[in-house]
């Protein structure tokens, strides 16, 4: 079972939902608005990912908690991801053990071949 977390109105999420359902796979959407991930879940992540692929700093919520010029450690760049799920960048798949970040159609290949 493929599990995809990130927010409706993403163009990476809908980019990577439109993917697997063009390929009939099934997908169980995690939404982080309305099911936020806590520390645990961050926490699992980043035992298979770096804080540098997971953060997103490109993103409006990174730039109106004005985290660059905050300069935040990795242990407080991990408590704002905790608490602003909005900072992880999307979408996150989880595939069995695997976990992917972004969207990638060429990884994605990959997984449903």
């Amino acid at each position: 079972m493929i599990t995809l977390y990130g927010i409706k109105s993403c163009g990476s999420v809908k980019k990577a939902l439109a993917f697997f359902k063009e390929r009939s796979v099934e997908v169980r959407f995690v939404d982080f608005k309305s099911t936020p991930v806590g520390c645990d879940k961050i926490d699992e992540w980043l035992g298979k990912t770096t804080l540098s692929i997971l953060l997103n700093t490109k993103g409006t919520t990174y730039k109106t908690l004005n985290l660059k010029a905050i300069n935040p450690d990795d242990a407080q760049k991990r408590h704002y991801l905790c608490s602003h799920n909005l900072l992880i960048k999307r979408p996150v798949i989880e595939v069995g053990e695997r976990l992917i970040v972004g969207f990638d159609p060429n990884i994605y290949e990959g997984i449903v071949s």
